[in-house]
C-alpha cells in the first residue's frame, strides 16, 4: 500500500505559464521524491505599464511517501 501526500507551490517566469510550471515542478524535485503529477490550481499574471511581466501559476504537486 503507498500513501500520497499533496503540497501546493507556487512558482513565477517572465517567458509564459509553461515555463513557470516546469521551475516549479524541476526546483521541487529537488528536494521532494515521489512525484507522480501534479495541477495547476490557478494562474496569475503580473502587469507593468500595461505588459505581462511575470506569469505565475499556483501548483497542487502529488507524491509518494517513502
Amino acid at each position: 500500500m503507498s500513501v500520497a501526500k499533496v503540497i501546493e507551490i507556487s512558482s513565477e517566469s517572465p517567458k509564459s505559464f509553461e515555463d513557470a510550471i516546469q521551475d516549479g515542478i524541476t526546483r521541487a524535485s529537488k528536494t521532494i521524491h515521489n512525484i507522480k503529477s501534479a495541477w495547476v490550481k490557478e494562474q496569475h499574471v503580473v502587469i507593468d505599464n500595461g505588459k505581462v511581466a511575470l506569469y505565475r501559476v499556483d501548483l497542487k504537486v502529488t507524491f509518494v511517501l517513502d
